[in-house]
């Protein structure tokens, strides 16, 4: 059996966000998560196959253009507030330019530096933004790892904060080996950049996870630990420290080969967009109800800053 090993970007970064704390944690979380996948290949994926899997069901393959109806559903059912938030995210990723990630942050950061210059032009347009490092050990069948994603708190009219998710790399939290097609296309109905509530984010978590399972166990492939439903929500769902810039001894301006790999994924990230955005506007009706999300254009930096 042909056995390879996805590991999403993003998944196990050491990004030193923690400092040398965090950094003895990403290592012995990526030693974890090694010493797993070692585990399960050596096994032929097979042994403890139903610890690993957390919808194991043998009832029958699931419907995948069922699920595909239900991604679609939950990604276009969202408040006009996140819809806003969601073309600001979309117009600012899309303004990045590859010199400004040397301004972002120095050494290899495995995307970090587009996350840190994202904050940054976020609060440069008024909203409090920060990049979240989450972390958590390793329990069961559950391996231990961080995440580094965005945040976005704002104050509504009722005076309670509310937080809002962005992920710069989300479908890849759900690559799988020799996908089937009908997996291929529930993927792709994915957000390229997700922004959104915890809430709607972890609607689709269970939807994907099924979709997986089915699509590997066409292939005779079992669904790895780091799959599971228990591990994707763990990225998001677990204690986390928000940080607006990326610290002071980074924040020197390089060169470093490492960012050769971050502007051909900003590249990517960009044309996936480009793709996304078009398709969108084909398919999506015009929805000019506003919830009230506070559009802050008007605080945005200056549009010398704008240039691609």
């Amino acid at each position: 059996m042909e056995c390879r090993v996805w590991v999403a970007a993003g998944e196990n970064n050491n990004n030193n966000v923690w400092g040398l704390r965090g950094g003895e944690f990403s290592h012995e979380s990526e030693h974890d998560l090694a010493m797993m996948v070692s585990d399960f290949l050596e096994n032929g994926g097979s042994a403890g196959t139903e610890s690993w899997c957390s919808s194991d069901s043998d009832s029958g393959l699931a419907d995948l253009p069922h699920l595909a109806e239900r991604i679609s559903f939950y990604k276009h059912s969202v408040a006009q507030y996140e819809n806003d938030l969601l073309s600001v995210v979309h117009s600012l990723i899309l303004s990045i330019n590859e010199t400004d990630l040397h301004l972002a942050k120095s050494g290899p950061c495995n995307g970090s530096c587009i996350r840190f210059y994202l904050i940054k032009l976020l609060r440069l347009s008024g909203y409090d933004a920060a990049v979240c490092a989450s972390r958590w050990q390793g329990s069961g069948k559950v391996p231990g790892g961080d995440h580094e994603y965005i945040d976005v708190v704002d104050c509504n009219n009722s005076g309670s904060s509310e937080r809002l998710i962005i992920d710069v790399d989300f479908r890849s939290h759900f690559e799988i080996a020799r996908a089937v097609d009908s997996y291929d296309r529930i993927l792709n109905l994915l957000p390229v950049v997700y922004v959104g509530s915890l809430t709607t984010l972890k609607q689709f978590l269970p939807i994907m996870v099924e979709a997986s399972h089915s699509s590997l166990k066409q292939n005779s492939m079992p669904l790895p630990p780091w799959r599971s439903l228990a591990y994707l929500q763990a990225k998001w769902n677990s204690s986390y420290q928000r940080q607006s810039t990326p610290g002071e001894k980074n924040l020197t301006c390089t060169n470093f080969p490492g960012h050769k790999q971050c502007h051909g994924y900003l590249k990517r990230l960009q044309s996936s967009l480009h793709s996304e955005i078009e398709a969108e506007q084909l398919l999506k009706p015009m929805n000019n109800d506003n919830n009230g999300w506070r559009l802050k254009l008007d605080r945005r930096r200056p549009s010398t800053f704008w240039a691609v």
